[in-house]
C-alpha cells in the first residue's frame, strides 16, 4: 500500500472552507480514480496547516494518479493561501482498533534514519515492539507507519478518539516515542498535533 500527503502551511481564518472543499470536492474525485482507497484530512486550526492524504492500492496507481489530483492541490493552495508540499510514501503498517469519531485527533512524529537500508528492520522493531504498547494508550484508534526507502525518512500517525485522551496518553507516548527513536537509531525531526476532520482512508489493516 502507498500514499500521498500534501501539506500546506496557510490561513487559518481560511481552514473551514478548506475542509468543505476535501469534503464536498477533493474527496469524491479521488475516490473515483483507479486503486484509490480513499482520503483524510488533518488541520492544525491555530496554524493554519494541514495535511491531505490519499492512499493507493500500489505504487503504479500512485504515481499514474498524479496528475488528475493536480487541479485539486492547487485549488487547496488558493482557498489557504499556501504552497503545496507534496510527498509519496510506503505505508508499511497500519493498525486499526476502533474508528475514529467526529472529535478525533491524530500526533504525528516523523524521523529520518542515517541507514535507509535497515528500514525493514525499523519497521520489524515497531511492529513487534512497540505497536502492543501503542495499542494500550488511553483513547488509541489507529496507528499509521509510512515509509521513504530513498531518504530514511518515516511519519507515525496514531489517532485517539479525542484530544483529552491525548493529552491523558501523552507522557507515556513521549516515553515511547523516545524508545523507538533509541532502538532504530532514528532521529525525531518534528512531532504536531492535529484534528481529523476527514477520516475517509480506507487503507486495509496489516498487523
Amino acid at each position: 500500500m502507498y500514499a500521498r500527503t500534501t501539506t500546506l502551511r496557510g490561513n487559518p481564518r481560511a481552514l473551514d472552507d478548506a475542509i468543505e472543499f476535501v469534503r464536498d470536492e477533493w474527496l469524491p474525485a479521488t475516490t473515483d480514480l483507479p486503486g484509490c482507497t480513499g482520503l483524510s484530512m488533518l488541520v492544525g486550526r491555530r496554524t493554519g496547516r494541514c495535511i491531505v492524504a490519499s492512499g493507493w492500492a500500489d505504487e503504479q496507481s500512485m504515481l499514474g494518479s498524479a496528475e488528475g489530483m493536480r487541479r485539486d492541490r492547487a485549488r487547496l493552495g488558493q482557498l489557504l493561501g499556501a504552497v503545496p508540499v507534496v510527498a509519496q510514501w510506503e505505508v508499511a503498517v497500519m493498525h486499526r482498533v476502533q474508528p475514529t469519531g467526529a472529535d478525533a485527533v491524530c500526533r504525528l512524529i516523523w524521523s529520518s534514519r542515517p541507514n535507509p537500508a535497515a528500514l525493514d528492520d525499523d519497521v520489524a522493531t515497531f511492529r513487534m515492539a512497540l505497536l502492543p504498547r501503542i495499542e494500550e494508550l488511553t483513547g488509541f484508534c489507529s496507528a499509521n507507519l509510512m515509509i521513504d526507502r530513498v531518504s530514511g525518512n518515516t511519519v507515525l500517525a496514531v489517532a485517539y478518539a479525542d484530544r483529552e485522551a491525548m493529552l491523558v496518553a501523552g507522557q507515556r507516548a513521549d516515553a515511547l516515542r523516545t524508545e523507538y527513536a533509541r532502538a532504530t537509531g532514528g532521529r525525531i525531526t518534528e512531532v504536531a498535533e492535529f484534528d481529523l476532520v476527514v477520516a475517509h482512508l480506507r487503507i486495509p489493516e496489516t498487523v
